[in-house]
């Protein structure tokens, strides 16, 4: 018998409805998965936005260093005036160059940043022309004033009275202690040379102290003191002054030969005189990469400095004149009864007795075959590969024996190239007397 309700009739009671309700577990799961799927949504908004202020913080880092580097502590105020750094507060620095493995640089800024994107009063930056560089700007305690050596704050590639970086003096060869003067061991500084202590990886070069003008020629000493401190025991040096070839030049002389060789600067934007300046102690690729520019507008601020000055500071003679020039222009130098006479050649200053007695002291540091090869490296306007054709040895060999000299001066001249002013004048002098 056929059932009353039909083969396609609804079961009971659910005639009228829609789809069947959820169960309240269900109901519950729902609404958990949703709130969950909402915070992680927020949170990967937050995790965006935190590694887009980091990666702002340390463009706003790196453009500190750009100005302390290009223009000095004015223009560095003047980028970060809604929030200037206590760094730029502080009378004197020094740079810790930190070298490490590129991949823990992040780390190590990470665990001394603070809210504000930089590290307490001092500063870390990602160089950006060697990956595994790490530059540290440490502030300077305060102390009675000290003796700067020439190239001194605000020095700048400008006209007569501008200055770079004197000739650079060696390095002390063993770390310094924690409580050696001028603060250094302490703060920041402590902490990077645990960090060096703790890592067979790491070595730490540490420049003098200078005012924040200065910040590139700290640079350079802290780059010497990071090759001196490759071959230490426990891999930290401190860069120390040694006589200098500005100081034992006659004064009077050499400030009329500076002027004349600066002069025609007047002429040329500070900003191709300072970046021609930068150019003489980092490489041109360097400099585009340090000051954000490109290789192109470099170049073109160099070509028209080289074109004011007359000289071309592709090549390593002229730019050890340009540099030495600098280093002078920046020395008060009280003016002597014969000053507005005719200014000297370089080779007539260079031919000073003193001078030959500083020649003596830093060639005397280098094997006598090691200085045969500087000598052809020079002449090779520092071409590797055209030195070893000279010696008629490899390549290599050429660069072995730069590295050992490298050692023994405590000068780099192979990576940042900023030594080998001293030793283009030291050989120079050298033929002048004879030995």
């Amino acid at each position: 018998m056929r059932s009353a309700r039909g083969a396609g009739a609804a079961p009971p009671g659910a005639r009228g409805r829609g789809a069947p309700e959820s169960a309240p577990e269900t109901a519950a799961l729902a609404s958990h998965a949703g709130s969950v799927l909402t915070l992680l949504r927020r949170a990967g908004d937050s995790d965006r936005a935190h590694r887009a202020y980091r990666r702002k913080a340390r463009q706003v880092r790196l453009a500190v260093l750009h100005a302390l580097m290009a223009d000095g502590p004015v223009l560095a105020r003047r980028m970060t005036s809604g929030a200037v750094p206590p760094l730029l507060e502080a009378e004197r620095l020094r740079i810790y160059l930190l070298s490490c493995p590129s991949a823990d640089r992040d780390h190590i800024t990470r665990l001394h940043e603070d809210p504000s994107g930089y590290h307490g009063p001092d500063l870390m930056v990602h160089c950006p022309v060697f990956k595994e560089h790490l530059i540290c700007l440490v502030v300077e305690p305060d102390a009675p004033d000290a003796p700067h050596e020439p190239g001194g704050a605000g020095a700048t590639l400008h006209g007569p009275g501008g200055a770079g970086a004197p000739p650079d003096a060696r390095p002390a060869r063993h770390a310094h202690p924690a409580d050696e003067e001028g603060g250094v061991g302490t703060g920041l500084g402590e902490a990077l040379r645990r960090l060096v202590r703790d890592n067979p990886r790491y070595v730490l070069g540490v420049s003098g102290a200078h005012p924040l003008g200065a910040t590139a020629e700290a640079y350079g000493q802290a780059a010497h003191a990071l090759v001196a401190a490759r071959t230490t025991p426990d891999r930290v040096a401190l860069y120390h002054g040694r006589s200098s070839l500005v100081s034992v030049l006659p004064a009077p002389a050499a400030a009329r030969w500076s002027r004349a060789v600066l002069g025609p600067l007047d002429a040329v934007p500070k900003t191709s005189g300072d970046i021609a300046r930068l150019s003489l102690i980092v490489p041109r690729s360097g400099v585009a990469q340090l000051l954000g520019l490109s290789r192109n507008t470099v170049t073109a601020h160099i070509r028209r400095t080289e074109q004011a000055l007359g000289q071309d500071l592709a090549d390593v003679r002229c730019r050890a004149a340009v540099h030495l020039a600098l280093a002078l222009g920046s020395l008060p130098v009280r003016p002597a009864p014969d000053d507005d006479g005719p200014p000297p050649a370089l080779d007539d200053l260079l031919a000073a007795v003193p001078a030959a007695a500083w020649a003596r002291t830093l060639l005397g540091r280098v094997r006598e075959r090691h200085v045969r090869t500087l000598r052809a490296w020079i002449d090779a306007d520092t071409d590797a590969q055209r030195a070893a054709r000279r010696l008629g040895v490899s390549r290599n060999t050429v660069r072995a024996h730069l590295r050992a000299a490298e050692s023994a001066l405590g000068l780099d001249l192979l990576t940042h190239g900023s030594g080998v002013h001293d030793v283009v004048h030291a050989l120079r002098i050298a033929e002048l007397h004879g030995f």
